[in-house]
């Protein structure tokens, strides 16, 4: 497989230090306020690139794959946040951690081996704090800072391509003044009041940001590994003190491939809580569900940016439509319709820097050929479970309208009961839609058709879509 590596900027091999294993990092979030979209985006391009390693149907047979993301579970924002609320920060971690979790399974973002979390791992930051300082490479300050000393790296700048000299630098931070240079950055900050704080040689404090990620991915997987990814806003300054630090602690090549996904656009805008215009991961899901979701992410080039529009969501609805479909259309028994080079097509695809958005154009033109084989008469089983394999390694479930109807808010379709004067015995989500839907076809065949309008326009903001044909309304969650 070939990955564009933003270290080179070059298609390069992936070639994996160990025989039959792939060991890959990916930056977390800092837990401080709900995930957004972009935090989804992220984690579902390296959910898909390792799904599709450990694929026994790829180039190489199927990798082992030891993935790990962390979290950020102590930090400055979780500090000021946590003040705001008036909350422990290191409470507010925890409840924002179970949310992300249980929210990265409705994701079906279940690849990760290993989520390390930085208020369990001090004992290792500090002691590759202690390597640094041991080959020159920082120093600690009279009042028990402790910073890395950029000037002694005479590499840095490579990944994101400048100049120790053009370096953008924070010159914010209250503690300037004990920096030898302004491009230093914090390894430990000694203790504040009111902040936690842990022991270690050089007095109470807690971790700097950069040292916490490469510690952790080095203890995991190696002071050497094969792929390390995050967005491109991670390159400078996070990545690239990342570098920085883990080969000034062992002298040796930290990450092999650096992987940057691009960010998410909400209308043609950068996402911001200024703007008013931060999608969370809850809301996202709520208003079109998982699969679409991550259809929008899979259908552009995970280097780019991507525009987050009701119209991009509705299209990738209406196109998980067409894939379910495809698999659920009736297979007569006879002649097969020829599927011979689509695996192999997916494969060069995806072999290919991870090109997603190609791999899914084979698959709606193998959806199209199913419907049309179903048509003809032939046997489209067969393509039916490849259809059904190839997108199980995108992530892509594609279930059916009684498996995603669990997740309907119930509470707002027990209202529309209550609005319409519908009375049942057993309030399931399923048996309200139903009810609704008869009640519109008694609207409609006393010519109230308003009241069915009304209807379906109630049941399409619960994202059930009605579709009228001659013998019956049919009903399907999107």
């Amino acid at each position: 497989m070939r990955i564009i590596n933003t270290l080179t900027g070059e298609l390069e091999e992936l070639d994996p230090s160990q025989k039959g294993l792939v060991n890959i990092y990916v930056c977390g979030v800092t837990p401080y306020a709900d995930a957004h979209v972009g935090h989804a985006m992220s984690l579902m391009v390296y959910d898909v690139l390792v799904r599709y390693l450990r694929w026994p149907g790829n180039k190489s047979g199927g990798y082992k794959v030891n993935f790990v993301s962390n979290y950020t579970d102590i930090d400055d924002k979780l500090i000021e946040r946590g003040s705001f609320l008036d909350k422990d920060p290191i409470q507010l971690a925890e409840d924002q951690i179970n949310k992300w979790e249980d929210e990265q399974k409705r994701l079906r973002i279940t690849s990760i081996t290993h989520r390390p979390r930085v208020t369990e791992e001090i004992g290792a930051i500090c002691e590759s704090i202690q390597k640094i300082l041991d080959n020159g490479f920082g120093y600690i300050t009279s009042t028990g800072n402790v910073y890395f000393r950029v000037r002694s790296q005479p590499n840095y700048g490579k990944l994101s391509r400048r100049s120790i000299d053009d370096a953008q630098v924070d010159l914010s931070a209250e503690d300037d003044e004990e920096k030898e240079s302004p491009l230093d950055f914090a390894l430990w900050k000694a203790k504040k009041q009111g902040e936690p704080s842990w022991d270690s040689k050089w007095g109470q404090g807690r971790p700097g940001w950069h040292i916490e990620c490469s510690t952790m991915a080095q203890k995991y997987l190696g002071d050497t590994f094969d792929v390390h990814g995050g967005g491109v806003d991670l390159i400078f300054p996070h990545h690239e003190n990342e570098i920085a630090q883990a080969e000034a602690a062992t002298g040796k090549t930290f990450a092999n491939i650096w992987m940057h996904n691009g960010m998410v656009l909400y209308q043609g805008e950068k996402m911001s809580k200024s703007l008013g215009n931060v999608v969370s991961v809850a809301e996202a899901i709520d208003r079109w569900g998982s699969d679409a979701l991550r259809l929008f992410v899979l259908n552009s080039y995970y280097r780019g940016p991507n525009n987050l529009t009701d119209e991009a969501m509705a299209g990738s609805i209406r196109a998980l439509d067409r894939l379910r479909r495809a698999l659920r259309v009736p297979s007569i028994s006879g002649e097969e319709i020829a599927t011979e080079e689509v695996k192999a097509q997916f494969v060069e695809v995806m072999e290919d820097d991870l090109s997603t958005a190609k791999a899914l154009a084979i698959l709606f033109d193998l959806a199209r050929d199913i419907n049309r084989g179903s048509n003809e008469g032939y046997d489209v089983s067969g393509a039916q479970e490849i259809l059904k394999e190839l997108l199980t390694v995108l992530g892509l479930e594609i279930l059916e309208s009684s498996d995603l109807v669990k997740d309907i808010d119930r509470t707002s379709l027990v209202k529309l009961a209550q609005v319409h004067n519908i009375v049942i015995e057993d309030l399931t989500s399923e048996n309200i839609i139903l009810a609704l839907i008869k009640l519109r076809s008694e609207a409609r065949e006393a010519h109230n058709y308003s009241l069915a309008d009304e209807i379906r326009s109630q049941l399409q903001s619960q994202r059930v879509e009605l579709e009228d044909t001659i013998e019956e309304t049919k009903w399907s969650v999107i």
